[in-house]
């Protein structure tokens, strides 16, 4: 009998020792979420060296670009200085001079565009690196056993968040104006104005929402809206001035004024260009037009725009 219970004691005891968790098996578990973590880590270092490499490209890119432009705002300079000449002279070949201001201004715009999207490129670069970096920090600080989850709350609250669909994000500036100036050049004006609008709309203190803004004024210009076209040359001059489209939008609105028969306001207003922004394609343009009316390009008086 003794012998009997001295067994059932050793079966008991073996039984308990066999239910409990090896300590090996927890030790496993350490080792490999140290060693995810040291991947992560790993990757995170990875994407920093290759993020410096592609700044430093697109930094080098952006740098030629600038250098770009600064070449053309030379040769906008001579061509300025040309058409003040032949106007002065009388010549006939102010037009084309203007027109090739014109384009030289368009490639200008096409250079920032570029610009405009090389600097969204980099922002999406340092966003995944950022993105990388919490994920780092949250498998660090709430995936080991133990530790509470970063935002100390119910963990099935973070799944339900998580299962949120994304917000839809607007298309880049530079896309969405770069869509426009196709749109209008193909002369498909209601979806140019839309993507123009949308400019003004998503980004009005970007630099493109002057052009957007002096666009919408020429695509009622062309169809001929004059009073719609007044007023979006208006918005032009009075909220961006400094625009590079300024002076044109003030050469459109004086034209304007006189296909509406508003000869006084087309006057006025042409006159107020040519002293507010005299060394301008425009200003030459305006001048010719009012020598071309048998009026003189300046008033006795200082002008202002007539809003």
């Amino acid at each position: 009998m003794r012998k009997t219970v001295v067994s059932l004691s050793t079966f008991l005891l073996l039984a308990v020792l066999c239910s409990a968790p090896p300590a090996h098996a927890v030790n496993k578990e350490m080792v490999q979420l140290q060693t995810q973590v040291q991947q992560l880590q790993d990757a995170v270092q990875h994407l920093q060296e290759t993020q410096d490499q592609q700044l430093s490209v697109l930094q080098h890119v952006v740098q030629q670009m600038n250098d770009s432009i600064g070449k053309i705002s030379a040769t906008v300079t001579t061509l300025q200085t040309q058409v003040q000449a032949q106007n002065e002279a009388g010549g006939s070949k102010i037009d084309q001079v203007s027109g090739q201001m014109q384009g030289i201004n368009d490639s200008v715009d096409a250079l920032r565009t570029r610009i405009d999207k090389l600097s969204a490129a980099v922002q999406a670069v340092q966003a995944q690196l950022q993105n990388i970096t919490t994920q780092a920090a949250v498998q660090q600080q709430g995936g080991q056993p133990g530790q509470p989850s970063p935002a100390g709350g119910d963990p099935s609250q973070g799944q339900g968040q998580q299962q949120n669909p994304p917000q839809p994000q607007a298309p880049p500036v530079a896309d969405l104006y770069q869509g426009g100036l196709r749109d209008y050049n193909s002369a498909r004006y209601d979806l140019a104005a839309g993507e123009f609008g949308d400019v003004l709309k998503v980004y009005p203190n970007d630099d493109l929402a002057g052009n957007a803004q002096f666009y919408l004024g020429e695509i009622d210009y062309r169809q001929g809206k004059y009073p719609e076209a007044i007023r979006a040359y208006n918005v032009v001059l009075q909220q961006f001035a400094g625009n590079p489209k300024a002076p044109a939008a003030a050469l459109r609105k004086g034209e304007a004024e006189l296909s509406l028969d508003q000869k006084d306001n087309g006057i006025r207003d042409l006159r107020a260009l040519i002293a507010r922004y005299p060394q301008t394609p425009e200003a030459s343009q305006a001048r010719s037009r009012l020598n071309g009316m048998g009026v003189r390009p300046t008033a006795s008086k200082p002008t202002a725009y007539r809003q």
